[in-house]
């Protein structure tokens, strides 16, 4: 395709991606769902699962697909545009974050995240050992130790992204719950991140590669939030005029968010982390709010379902077609679940919160979303796991995510949580 015909059919793309988020998200509407489920699905239905499946040359001449990279095609303008928009919202996500309660809850962040991560990465080692000496899911080029830390990394992972748009459907952004989840979910993501790096440097032969990536996620967090933050809180001022942004503070404070989510990807985190922790570093008050108003409706409504698309173009649910890929299935997800779950609410109640909002946390930490399918799609793309794997861990995060919201309404039940009060303008800007 040349750029003209690419930019006819992307129009036409993000037509058809929109209209149906929009009548799939009407549909879990009903059932308790949020929005951001409806486009994950609808991102996997509009893919080789379903759509593929039942009318394979529409589905070709809407999406089409190069797998040899050879083309020009959907994935040379659907996969930049997806990133914009997860990385936007992850931007105003850390706008959103309120480090007075992640101050005061530390303790119970930390126990969650470590709880969350231990137990079901255990588990899915435990797996991946099984799986390494009696099946042949794993390729013969895949060591042992290497599956066994992918399978764990891909089973401790929480969904950062998805676990954010949950939290702020049910209106927990501010409470205790909520930024106790966001906090433990942004550790995880970042160890699993790490864990992902330490796989590819074995599987490459080259360590360096990860002892890059830690150090320079390290240096990143360091120095955004210990001159960054400090030094914008001081230059907020030139950024404002007639009590709110100007276009020119509107033009810095997006080219910041671009250059965290760039030197994270370039260090071999994701861009959201880059994002989030920019957002964090943003003055609060007018500069905060003005950029979600501006930015918000953007990202959630356009570009934010073009990632979900992207996403579900690579993956096909239909490799899970034996007896035996099923039951490793539940296996997968069972081990997943009671892992995850029973780790972080036990921790954040060690730590002091009540037993609903413990349970809460562990019901929303749970949620791994498309997280999960980059992690899984990087690993499948390097060959580090084979077809069937990955379709079977496709499953386990769809099924993670969907029932995250109805046990959480359950359960804990939603609108009855209040946020704490605001002490973040006491703090130092420095932190």
């Amino acid at each position: 395709m040349n750029n003209v015909q690419l930019a006819v059919q992307f129009f036409l793309q993000i037509a058809v991606i929109l209209i149906a988020c929009r009548i799939v998200g009407a549909i879990a509407a009903r059932l308790g769902q949020p929005q951001v489920v409806a486009e994950m699905i609808t991102g996997v239905l509009l893919g080789p699962s379903l759509f593929g499946m039942l009318a394979p040359e529409w589905q070709a001449w809407l999406f089409p697909w190069d797998k040899t990279q050879k083309l020009r095609d959907t994935s040379c303008y659907l996969f930049p545009a997806s990133q914009l928009g997860l990385a936007l919202y992850m931007y105003i996500v850390g706008m959103e974050f309120r480090m007075d309660i992640v101050q005061k809850r530390m303790k119970s962040s930390i126990a969650v995240s470590l709880a969350g991560m231990a137990t079901p990465f255990i588990l899915g080692a435990g797996l991946a050992w099984i799986l390494f000496h009696h099946t042949e899911l794993f390729p013969k080029k895949t060591s042992l130790t290497e599956a066994m830390l992918f399978l764990g990394a891909s089973m401790c992972i929480t969904a950062f992204p998805m676990l954010a748009r949950i939290i702020h459907f049910k209106g927990l952004a501010g409470t205790t719950m909520g930024t106790v989840a966001i906090g433990a979910g942004a550790i995880d993501d970042a160890m699993a991140w790490i864990l992902l790096a330490v796989v590819l440097a074995s599987f490459d032969g080259d360590i360096s590669h990860a002892i890059y990536n830690i150090g320079g996620a390290l240096g990143y967090v360091s120095i955004t939030l210990m001159l960054i933050r400090p030094l914008l809180a001081r230059c907020s001022g030139l950024m404002i005029k007639d009590g709110k942004l100007t276009d020119g503070g509107l033009v810095v404070a997006i080219s910041m968010m671009s250059l965290g989510a760039w030197f994270t990807d370039l260090i071999g985190l994701h861009a959201v982390f880059g994002a989030f922790i920019m957002g964090a570093a943003m003055p609060r008050g007018v500069i905060a709010n003005d950029l979600i108003a501006r930015i918000q409706p953007l990202a959630v409504a356009l570009l934010l379902p073009l990632f979900f698309t992207y996403s579900g173009l690579n993956t096909k649910i239909g490799l899970l077609n034996t007896w035996f890929l099923w039951g490793m299935c539940a296996a997968v997800l069972a081990a997943a679940v009671l892992g995850k779950w029973a780790a972080c609410t036990l921790a954040a109640r060690a730590t002091g919160i009540s037993g609903k909002e413990a349970m809460g946390i562990g019901i929303l930490m749970n949620a791994r979303g498309l997280m999960e399918l980059i992690i899984i799609n990087i690993g499948l793309q390097r060959g580090i796991i084979s077809e069937g794997l990955f379709a079977t861990l496709v499953i386990m995060a769809v099924v993670t995510t969907l029932m995250a919201s109805p046990i959480f309404e359950y359960l804990v039940g939603s609108g009855t949580h209040k946020p704490e009060p605001h002490t973040e303008d006491k703090l130092p800007v420095a932190m």
